[in-house]
């Protein structure tokens, strides 16, 4: 952004317009109308970006590179029972190594800087049997999935005659006689 408001004011220099210069850079003709202004006041210096405004972070570049090391360490290494990072477990982490207190909604800002995700792991039965399972799925789910056994499928309407809702009837399809 700093680059096309430099650009911009080369082009105030040579005399073009706000809406010229807007239309060659690709932004609304306020925003040049804007940088015009600054450039008029104070120059291509008025146009630079300025400082980051607010509190500096927490964890710099080189922070941030320790960190990802020992997170790839893995959280036994840490000292837990589990391999598994919490939020909780790396804002502890992170104040060991940097003495820096974190809170979970910091510290899931700092994994997303990292580019790391919230990963949870598959939960399976240690008593697994692939084999048993595969049977099952080939074997019983089609069964089990198959659904009714008859021709045409069945009906839920109370007026169709032959449908499970309908009243008892005789073969000619008369009300009250019973089902064989």
């Amino acid at each position: 952004m700093e680059a096309r408001r430099l650009r911009a004011a080369e082009l105030f220099k040579t005399g073009k317009s706000a809406s010229q210069v807007a239309r060659e850079l690709g932004v609304s003709a306020q925003a040049a109308c804007v940088w015009r202004r600054k450039w008029q006041e104070g120059g291509t210096k008025a146009l630079r970006a300025s400082p980051r405004l607010g509190r500096k972070p927490s964890l710099g570049p080189k922070e941030l590179r320790a960190l990802e090391k020992a997170l790839r360490k893995g959280p036994k290494s840490q000292g837990y029972s589990t391999d598994l990072w919490t939020l909780a477990r790396i804002a502890k982490l992170i104040h060991k190594l940097f003495g820096v207190r974190l809170s979970t909604t910091q510290t899931w800002r700092v994994m997303g800087q990292l580019g790391w995700s919230c990963q949870k792991p598959v939960r399976r039965a240690k008593e697994r049997d692939e084999e048993e399972i595969a049977r099952w799925v080939a074997q019983e789910w089609p069964r089990i999935k198959g659904g009714h056994c008859g021709p045409e499928p069945l009906s839920s309407s109370s007026t169709r005659v032959g449908s499970r809702n309908a009243p008892a009837s005789d073969e000619r399809g008369r009300p009250g006689a019973k089902r064989p």
